[in-house]
């Protein structure tokens, strides 16, 4: 997936990786995507949740290897 900005929340807990994804949309331009990076299994429910709040469109989730990763299209 084509993605324009990278965040890295390796080590970080709630609600910190979604604290860090909400700045770093604030700074990109209506439908760039954003990659996150997190080791929080929790970030998988939270990500969906915060898509649905702020209408950022949540593409995909993966997990591999104790790592989630998550893509979100800036609304």
């Amino acid at each position: 997936m084509d993605t324009h900005k990278e965040l890295d929340t390796r080590g970080l807990n709630c609600p910190l990786p979604i604290l860090k994804a909400k700045k770093a949309l604030a700074d990109m331009a209506s439908g760039e995507v954003l990659k996150v990076v997190a080791t929080d299994p929790g970030s998988m429910r939270d990500f969906q949740a915060f898509a649905r709040q702020t209408g950022n469109e949540l593409v995909e989730q993966t997990t591999a290897m104790g790592e989630y990763v998550h893509y979100l299209r800036r609304r």
